[in-house]
């Protein structure tokens, strides 16, 4: 495939170099000194493009790609307010849009781990739910796409919670994400379940960006040809 990147930083050279190690070529790079570059005319001839820029960026960028008839892979995080837009501006379009939180094979297992623990625990009322999640200092959003993946999974489940948020809290309906940034943590996620008896807990720690970058390139690759609103669980048939 001729693949677009839309973001050039640290993420966005980790999924070049996966790109080509499996066959693919890497025909447009987009970055902030270029963003003009991302024209009809420069995405000629792209199968598929892979979206990592900034909470700030992401929306006009998969609008601008979807209106140029681009599938999109976007993992950007922190812009999901306006996502139902998108959804509807990529079905009006007839296009081909695939959104992550995480595109690590082992975190998105690690989703399914959490749903099912979030479903044994949904009454047992001894047990206090909490999160943490580090990231390195450069990760402009907090908490992270794959926290907020992770908590939306236990409000789903467990009544009890009403809402996240994003310090440690004393109120019993509201579930508490711990947000720490140091360096080099490529990404770390803990769900956790205390009680006065034992504790439960569930966690991923990644050691690089190369599960990220290698999903990303997957999901590209499951997107290319098809219509439609995807996620990885698509991807991974899970």
């Amino acid at each position: 495939m001729q693949i677009a990147l839309i973001g050039y930083g640290k993420m966005g050279q980790a999924i070049e170099k996966i790109a080509l190690e499996r066959g693919h070529t890497i025909g447009l790079k987009i970055d902030v000194d270029n963003r003009h570059e991302l024209n009809a005319e420069k995405l000629t001839g792209i199968d598929v493009a892979i979206e990592f820029t900034s909470p700030h960026s992401a929306f006009d960028n998969i609008m601008d790609l979807l209106k140029f008839n681009v599938p999109v892979v976007c993992g950007s995080t922190g812009w999901l307010d306006k996502k139902e837009a998108v959804d509807e501006y990529c079905l009006q379009q007839q296009g081909a849009f695939l959104y992550a939180s995480n595109f690590s094979v082992g975190v998105n297992i690690f989703f399914e781990l959490n749903k099912k623990l979030a479903e044994l625990m949904a009454h047992q009322t001894e047990y206090r739910a909490s999160m943490e999640e580090i990231h390195h200092t450069q990760k402009k959003d907090a908490p992270s796409g794959t926290a907020v993946t992770l908590a939306e999974q236990i409000l789903h489940s467990i009544p009890l919670y009403k809402n996240w948020v994003n310090h440690a809290s004393g109120k019993v309906d509201e579930l508490s994400i711990i947000s720490e940034r140091i360096d080099p943590a490529p990404g770390t996620h803990k769900v956790k379940y205390a009680s006065a008896i034992d504790d439960i807990e569930i966690i991923h720690t990644a050691h690089s960006r190369t599960g990220f970058a290698t999903g990303a390139v997957m999901a590209a690759e499951f997107l290319h040809g098809k219509k439609g609103i995807y996620g990885m669980k698509d991807v991974l048939g899970l």
